[in-house]
C-alpha cells in the first residue's frame, strides 16, 4: 500500500525531514479518469490533507492515459497535430499537455543526472534550425553528449544573425523582420558557453576531461572557460572530413542525424517548424528523457544511455517517465519507485 514518502506542504516541518508516521489513513476518492480508488492521507503536524495522485506527475490531468502515446508519437517524428489526431485528442489540449509534459520532463533530466564515468569522453557540437521563417530567422542548437553512451548531456537552442547568400528576397524578408521586431541578436557564445557549463557540472570529480569538437574558433576559449584549462583536453577534427563511421566525430554527427529525424520540428523544409523557440527547446527536454533513459543505446541492446553513464539501473518506460512529480529537485519521487521513494533521500525526524 502506498505510504506519503513526506507531507507535500513546503511550509509544514514534515516536508523536508518527515517522521515514519507523520501520515495516517483519511479515506479515498474516486477520479472520473481512472478505475481505482485513490487514497487520502492527513499530516499529523499541520493537519492539512493530500492523496497519493498529489505526488503524481499527471496530477490534475483529465486524460492521464494519453501521455505514454504522446511522448512515443513526439519522440518519433510526428507533430502536434498528428499527434492529436492518433491520440484522439483535440490541438488545443494536446498543446497544454505537450508544454506540461516538457516541463516535467526538464525537471526529470535535471534530477537524475550524476556524475560521469571516469573513462567519459565528451563530444560537442552545433546544427542550425529556424523559427517561423527559414530565411530571416536562423537557430543554432549546441549539443553536448557521452561519447561511448551516447548520452545526451545538454540541449539549448538559441538564435542568431542570418548568413549566407543574402538574395533580394530574402534581403526583403530580414528587413520586415527588423522593422518589426528589432535586429536578431547572436546569442551563439552565450548557449554554447552555458551547455558546457551542463556538461561540467557533471564532471567536477573528474582529473581530466576528454573534449572532441569540430575546429570552430570560439570553442577551445569557451570550453577552457566552463571546464577549467588546466584539466581540459581538447580535440579538433576538421569539418571537412568525410562524415562517415571513420569520422572521429561520427557520435555526435549520428547523434545529430537522430535529433532530426526523429523530432519534425528540427527538419530543414518541413511544416512542423516551430513558431517560438521556446516550445523547441520543451521539445528537445521530451527528447533527451526518451533517448537517454527509455531507447536503448544501439538497436538490439537492452541498455539505455542513461545505464551506461549509472544514471539508472534499468530502462524506464513512457509511463515510468509520467510517473512521480519532479519539482522538488532531489528530493522528488524516483520514475522506478513504487511509493515516490526520493532520488537521494533525506535523513527522517527520527534519525
Amino acid at each position: 500500500m502506498f505510504q506519503p514518502p513526506r507531507c507535500p506542504y513546503s511550509a509544514c516541518s514534515m516536508h523536508l525531514r518527515p517522521a515514519t508516521d507523520f501520515a495516517k489513513p483519511h479515506g479515498f476518492f474516486k477520479p472520473k479518469c481512472r478505475t481505482h480508488r485513490v487514497p487520502r492521507f492527513r499530516c499529523r503536524t499541520c493537519g492539512r490533507t493530500f492523496s497519493r495522485q498529489t505526488f503524481r506527475a499527471d496530477y490534475r490531468d483529465h486524460k492521464p492515459d494519453r501521455n505514454q502515446i504522446v511522448i512515443i508519437l513526439l519522440c518519433s517524428g510526428i507533430g502536434l497535430r498528428q499527434t492529436a489526431r492518433v491520440a484522439l485528442m483535440s490541438r488545443q489540449g494536446l498543446a497544454k499537455k505537450f508544454r506540461k509534459i516538457g516541463r516535467h520532463l526538464r525537471q526529470l533530466n535535471r534530477n537524475l543526472r550524476g556524475p560521469l564515468p571516469d573513462d567519459a569522453v565528451l563530444q560537442f557540437d552545433e546544427l542550425e534550425t529556424y523559427e517561423a521563417r527559414r530565411n530571416s530567422r536562423p537557430l543554432t542548437l549546441p549539443i553536448l553528449i557521452e561519447r561511448p553512451s551516447r548520452c545526451i548531456l545538454g540541449m539549448r537552442s538559441a538564435p542568431i544573425r542570418p548568413s549566407g547568400t543574402i538574395t533580394p528576397n530574402r534581403d526583403r524578408a530580414i528587413q520586415a523582420d527588423e522593422a518589426r521586431w528589432g535586429r536578431r541578436p547572436s546569442r551563439s557564445r552565450a548557449a554554447v558557453h552555458s551547455v558546457l557549463r551542463r556538461g561540467a557540472k557533471l564532471c567536477e570529480k573528474l582529473p581530466r576531461v576528454r573534449l572532441e569538437t569540430d575546429e570552430k574558433s570560439t570553442y577551445p576559449t569557451l570550453a577552457a572557460r566552463a571546464f577549467g584549462r588546466e584539466r581540459l583536453e581538447h580535440e579538433c577534427t576538421s569539418s571537412k572530413v568525410a562524415r562517415d563511421t571513420r569520422n572521429p566525430l561520427f557520435p555526435i554527427n549520428h547523434t545529430e542525424a537522430m535529433a532530426r529525424d526523429l523530432n519534425g520540428r528540427l527538419r530543414r523544409e518541413s511544416w512542423l517548424v516551430i513558431k517560438r523557440r521556446w516550445f523547441l527547446n520543451l521539445q528537445l527536454e521530451i527528447y533527451a528523457a526518451f533517448r537517454n533513459f527509455v531507447r536503448p543505446r544501439f538497436n538490439g541492446e537492452r541498455k539505455t544511455p542513461a545505464q551506461w553513464v549509472g544514471w539508472v539501473d534499468a530502462p524506464l518506460s513512457p509511463n515510468q517517465l509520467m510517473a512521480w512529480r519532479q519539482d522538488w529537485g532531489p528530493r522528488s519521487g524516483h520514475p522506478s519507485s513504487d511509493s515516490a521513494s526520493p532520488i537521494h533521500p533525506t535523513p527522517s525526524a527520527t534519525a
